[in-house]
């Protein structure tokens, strides 16, 4: 029975065929794990056309790797590139990975490789889905477990840590990135780092966090009102939550990635705030919290089935605050799978 890492380093195998290659070495962490399931901070897997697959490791991880890699030569070096380029007639290696002096140092005349593994990762299997929902089901009950307890003088860093602790008591292995916590004139910031301002009444309060769970990272982010909201915030958050709207429904294989962004962004723009809208309309998620595919104005790709990706608009007014609102989704063909589930209503505390 060919087991799901067999599959994918099949899949590469069919791909450098397509760019004349014979053999590629894998150098990337992340791909790493891919390919073969190991987690390691040294290892490298050779995937060749003429031999079985050879992963190097040191001996801190050489047990772990003969236990999770199957179908899989394991041998043993510190050296994991020099050990595995030998066993190659010239390999191509991941350009956008390996540094110039590693280059150098290997001989400086392999063939250079793009985002050869990247390209496999983007569409995602139902074992890979099944991961980010739990991970977005446990997003969505740390929420709730903590938003009801925000009130006027906490601080945005007591908010982010207790979301990070609900995530982990809930059973996350850890956040999936640096959760962001931005009150009132913060949220002005996109990626505004939580702090020791108190949160006062009539603050809005963005929340941008996920769990990490099985390896795959999930992302969310909601906006509450401190107090009743004024006019205005009421306003804008009225315009993001129609721009998520417009872009989620936007979301379906053989939408192009630009076309998506534009569904939400003109909203944003014919409102009077295109200049306050700078960043994409999201970002594939999976292995790493940002992974192609990218929703953005200058992107020319287009969505394919089985595609996790956020859906992420945002206005920010500087010196008064901002609105942001994100869901993780996956593509489908009957229509995007929403996999954060937490309520977008503008929440009251």
């Amino acid at each position: 029975m060919t087991t799901v890492h067999e599959s994918r380093r099949a899949a590469l195998a069919a791909l450098l065929a397509e760019h004349d290659a014979r053999a590629m070495l894998v150098t990337r962490a992340v791909n790493v794990r891919y390919l073969t399931g190991l987690v390691s901070s040294n290892a490298a897997v050779l995937v060749r056309d003429d031999g079985p697959p050879v992963l190097a490791t040191d001996s801190r991880y050489t047990e772990k790797a003969r236990g999770v890699c199957d179908g899989v030569e394991v041998i043993e070096r510190r050296d994991v590139t020099s050990a595995l380029v030998r066993l190659a007639d010239r390999p191509g290696v991941e350009a956008h990975d390996m540094s110039v002096a590693e280059y150098r140092r290997l001989g400086g005349d392999l063939p250079l490789l793009g985002r050869l593994v990247e390209r496999l990762r983007v569409v995602k299997d139902e074992s890979e889905i099944a991961a980010l929902r739990t991970a977005c089901e446990l997003t969505d009950r740390a929420f709730a477990g903590v938003v009801a307890t925000i009130a006027p003088g906490m601080t945005e860093r007591q908010v982010a840590r207790a979301l990070e602790a609900r995530m982990a008591e809930l059973g996350a292995d850890g956040p999936a990135f640096d959760t962001i916590v931005a009150s009132g004139p913060n949220g002005a910031v996109p990626h505004h780092s939580p702090g020791g301002r108190p949160i006062e009444r009539g603050d809005l309060v963005t929340m941008d966090f996920g769990a990490l769970y099985d390896g795959y990272h999930a992302d969310m982010t909601r906006t509450v009102a401190v107090g009743a909201p004024s006019g205005w915030q009421r306003e804008l958050y009225d315009l993001v939550l129609a721009a998520q709207r417009a872009g989620r429904h936007a979301l379906a294989p053989g939408a192009g990635t630009d076309e998506v962004d534009a569904a939400a962004r003109t909203l944003i723009e014919e409102a009077g705030h295109g200049e306050h809208f700078g960043h994409g309309l999201g970002h594939g998620v999976g292995l790493e919290i940002h992974e192609d595919p990218f929703l953005r104005s200058a992107g020319a790709g287009r969505l394919e089935d089985r595609v996790p990706i956020t859906v992420e608009p945002g206005v920010y007014l500087p010196g008064r605050g901002g609105v942001r609102i994100e869901d993780t989704l996956v593509t489908r063909a009957g229509g995007p799978e929403l996999l954060t589930r937490t309520t977008k209503e503008l929440l009251v505390l």
